[in-house]
């Protein structure tokens, strides 16, 4: 196994205690271009890791409903995070290493590790890292924690799901890790919600609302996306992020970690009772949601299932950093959508009713090469 001269870099407004980010900091280097600028060399064949989207500062009202969200569903993510946070425990012990998918997964991790340490008095090491679609996962970056922790059980945390292309995505990368290093890595994928039936590993199948999903890297350790770029990424280095501290007077990511945490004590035995139920449940995947996203694709005649985002977390993610063509909507009255429902506003976009979906909703990304309308 070769070495790298890599470390955890400081960056992010995360105390270190809670995460290691193992990633380079490219703070100086301007990767960021206008969203449709971004979107037409993405779909010209530009990976969409090269670059990064300008971050959306959303107006006030935006920034009310997400504290209003918050504090309406904060016991339904801690428990959803105790269920998970159960089940890792219970299954891998004192050798579990979080490893969380940047960005999504990070606060993800961070709450799983505070609720272990509450319930067990056992504080798990707990590292972010990068994963990018068809480029995979940062191997330099498990190479360094498997170095850190030979008898690592490693656990891979991230958001939610959608279509499954990230769970695919992991999958593949341990196959790949496998294969090179000859060390079987669990690919499993631990989430607060699974809508889109992608893992066994999860706090609810339920498409709703995860409040980090309604901003960008303000409620993410001011880390923007992960990047990897030949012209600032070497081969033995981590992939790469920016670290916004530009932002440290509206960035509330503490503030989100510590609300939900307190609920902890307040879910704990529910949640210990669910994960034990799931024990002796038969939990499949079979990537349901998938069956929406061929629908879609002919029904609009979409030209690949990338331009297709199903689910709440997925749909928000379209309206704040891609150029969004239209949102399939199966219920507007949910309480899980208004802020999509805002969003869609603001931008000028259609949201059209969709009844017939198994997602809350769905974003299309608008082809700049032409779609047919």
């Amino acid at each position: 196994m070769k070495t790298t001269i890599n470390k955890p870099a400081k960056i992010g407004s995360y105390n270190a205690e809670d995460v290691q980010f193992l990633l380079k900091d490219l703070s100086d280097i301007k990767l960021e271009d206008s969203t449709e600028n971004r979107e037409l060399m993405v779909q010209s064949g530009v990976h969409y890791s090269e670059s990064l989207p300008i971050e959306y500062q959303p107006p006030k009202a935006y920034v009310d409903l997400f504290w209003e969200t918050l504090q309406e569903y904060k016991q339904k993510v801690a428990l959803c995070i105790g269920v998970v946070a159960e089940q890792i425990y219970q299954s891998k012990g004192d050798r579990a290493v979080l490893v969380s998918l940047a960005r999504a997964g990070t606060p993800v991790g961070i709450l799983i590790k505070r609720y272990i340490h509450m319930n067990y008095h056992v504080l798990l090491p707990h590292y972010s890292v990068s994963i990018i679609r068809d480029r995979g996962i940062d191997e330099n970056a498990l190479q360094y924690i498997l170095r850190q922790h030979p008898e690592a059980d490693i656990q891979f945390v991230d958001g939610w799901t959608g279509k499954g292309a990230i769970s695919l995505e992991l999958t593949k990368a341990c196959h790949d890790y496998q294969q090179k290093y000859g060390i079987n890595l669990d690919d499993t994928l631990a989430v607060i919600a699974d809508p889109g039936y992608c893992t066994t590993l999860f706090g609810t199948r339920e498409d709703f609302l995860i409040p980090s999903a309604c901003l960008n890297s303000t409620v993410s350790g001011l880390v923007s996306r992960t990047v990897l770029n030949d012209q600032y990424i070497g081969k033995d280095e981590f992939h790469g992020a920016k670290y916004y501290e530009e932002l440290i007077p509206v960035d509330v990511s503490n503030e989100y970690i510590d609300l939900i945490s307190n609920e902890f004590v307040n879910i704990a035995g529910e949640a210990a009772e669910m994960a034990t139920h799931k024990e002796n449940e038969k939990i499949e995947t079979g990537f349901l949601g998938m069956e929406d996203v061929k629908r879609i694709q002919s029904e609009f005649e979409i030209e690949s299932t990338h331009y297709i985002k199903p689910g709440v977390g997925e749909t928000t993610r379209v309206l704040l950093r891609r150029v969004p063509w239209k949102i399939l909507m199966r219920d507007p009255s949910s309480p899980f959508v208004k802020h999509i429902l805002m969003l869609a506003e603001e931008k000028g976009v259609d949201v059209v009713p969709y009844p017939n979906l198994k997602y809350l909703c769905c974003g299309l990304i608008k082809s700049v090469k032409g779609i047919k309308k």
